[in-house]
């Protein structure tokens, strides 16, 4: 039996914009300045494709589509770089594909490279069948056992999703060369959002090992034309693609920085298509009624705390004061001018893992004060640095928390690095950091994953934040949940915990686009916000 989801099913063809913006609050009719919530918008948030239908249906050859993505990838190596939009998913998943993809019209994860993955009864057991005669562009097969070998080299080393496949997967069965068995060690009902992600972009053999000497060499629609580091990454057509040589000639990645220059240039025509996730930038191109795909995801913008020895947030009540200081609202207001949505909850209203019995660590100044003075009492200092990139976001929203958190005693010093890249390089490689600006992205379609490798304590992606027993049960208890009202409890479960811990600041959802011009046509949706470019094609 195809067991794809195993009944918990993400319905979220939400949220309308009257929900969100007619609770972006305003002043009075005297106090109305640049930082006042916009007016009700003529948009939707949803998670899948948005924008008029494309009724185009005669695909033309040719032509370079130019998109430009949110940060360069730190590798075009998956078993290095996180599979998501904002790090360079889109990018691999032209080199390699993916095993499966998730399609939020019928949310569900649905084959991509493979052929079918179905699951035992009791979660326990899940078989992947592939297609026949897929190549890698050098010419070797993708067969079973090339699979078996490339999620080897991922989990054998320190993945972004190593620790999660580790928790859980007991073994790898190559059964024939178009069957792998995967055995689990307990029942695990969100393995196939794993094949939609890092694990799912098989490598081949020539790509050689982890590290500087890693070649592209995989499976997917385009193959490495040529690369200038900061500048762009230009893809070539595969010619001997598994679906056919794609439309395209070529895919060209370009890297601009700010959010409001890729607007600009999308306007302007001077690409074709782009990432966007700052919601001051989110909503009007949402309003200008272009197609794209969109995902609603969690905790997009927040700020990650270094719990190690050593550092402020080592002490629970310097993180819980922080948290009771910024509110999230003054984020919204200040850094977006009112756009997009604030929460101080994990999943907020709009979500279907919304934990509405449990209670929030809400703004108190007050109650913020008095536990950084009992901190301060035991030898605290309280001299803390906001690490961010150099972007509008990234200095406003020191701005904002300089403010806020001076406001109840502390010493706050902003240091901005100069790209995203940068960023990701100080935190997730060299954890140097007290806290700092991030997107820990928790999905509707898989809150399960996320979760596990960001906040587990046998994870890969938590990068210094704490972790605690607690939260480790609940994330347990989330994997093996066959049905939504177990997940929801557990999930309820991991509030609390987050209540006690307070690993991240939390302040924002986003909704990221992959927004194109009316020309672009066969763009699809995938996991993590990635949009798959293999079927595409220009007019």
């Amino acid at each position: 039996m195809k067991r794809l989801r195993t009944g918990l099913r993400p319905a979220v063809a939400l949220v309308a914009a009257a929900l969100v913006l007619t609770a972006c609050g305003g002043g009075s009719d005297d106090d109305q300045d640049s930082n006042a919530a916009p007016e009700q918008g003529s948009f939707e948030y949803v998670d899948g494709m948005f924008g008029p239908e494309d009724d185009a249906s005669d695909p033309q050859q040719g032509g370079t589509l130019t998109y430009a993505a949110y940060s360069e990838a730190r590798s075009l190596d998956p078993a290095v770089s996180i599979a998501a939009a904002s790090t360079g998913g889109i990018e691999m998943a032209a080199l390699y594909d993916v095993l499966m993809r998730y399609d939020a019209e019928s949310e569900e994860f649905v084959p991509q490279l493979a052929e079918g993955l179905e699951s035992n009864d009791d979660l326990t057991e899940w078989t992947l069948t592939l297609r026949e005669g897929v190549e890698f562009s050098d010419g070797t097969p993708l067969d079973a056992q090339a699979v078996a070998d490339s999620q080897e080299r991922y989990y054998s080393h320190t993945a972004p999703d190593a620790g999660l496949w580790n928790a859980n997967i007991a073994s790898v069965d190559v059964q024939d060369p178009r069957t792998v068995v995967y055995t689990m060690k307990q029942p695990f009902a969100w393995f196939d959002s794993l094949l939609a992600s890092g694990p799912g972009m098989i490598v081949a053999e020539a790509a050689g090992p982890v590290g500087d000497a890693f070649k592209p060499v995989g499976a997917g629609p385009f193959v490495l034309e040529r690369q200038r580091a900061g500048e762009e990454l230009v893809l070539a057509a595969n010619e001997n693609y598994w679906n056919g040589r794609p439309h395209l000639d070529e895919l060209r990645f370009v890297f601009l920085g700010e959010q409001t220059t890729v607007q600009d240039s999308f306007e302007s025509g001077s690409i074709q298509a782009g990432y966007f996730r700052d919601p001051d930038v989110v909503d009007p191109v949402l309003e200008s009624g272009v197609r794209g795909y969109s995902n609603l995801v969690a905790i997009s913008d927040t700020a990650l705390i270094n719990g190690t020895e050593g550092r402020p947030g080592a002490d629970v009540r310097v993180r819980k004061a922080m948290q009771l200081a910024l509110a999230p609202e003054m984020v919204r207001t200040r850094v977006y001018d009112g756009h997009g949505m604030a929460s101080a909850r994990i999943f907020p209203e709009y979500s279907r893992w919304y934990a509405e019995d449990v209670d929030v660590l809400e703004p108190d100044v007050e109650e913020a004060k008095t536990l950084l003075e009992e901190a301060k009492a035991d030898g605290y200092d309280g001299k803390i640095t906001y690490l961010d990139s150099n972007t509008s976001a990234g200095r406003d929203t020191g701005q904002v928390a300089k403010s806020a958190l001076e406001a109840v005693g502390f010493e706050v010093d902003i240091e901005l690095l100069p790209t995203v890249t940068d960023l990701i390089n100080r935190m997730a490689v060299e954890r140097d950091y007290d806290f700092a600006g991030w997107g820990l992205n928790y999905r509707e379609a898989d809150p399960f994953s996320k979760l596990f490798t960001t906040l587990h304590s046998t994870a890969t992606q938590t990068y210094g934040m704490p972790t605690s027993p607690e939260m480790d049960a609940a994330l347990e208890k989330l994997q093996g949940a066959q049905d939504d009202a177990t997940a929801q409890e557990a999930l309820a479960e991991v509030q609390e915990a987050y209540n006690e811990t307070v690993p991240f600041l939390t302040w924002m959802p986003f909704a990221e686009l992959s927004a194109w011009a009316d020309n672009v046509h066969g763009v699809k949706g995938a996991a993590n916000s990635i949009v798959l470019f293999d079927e595409a094609w220009m007019d």
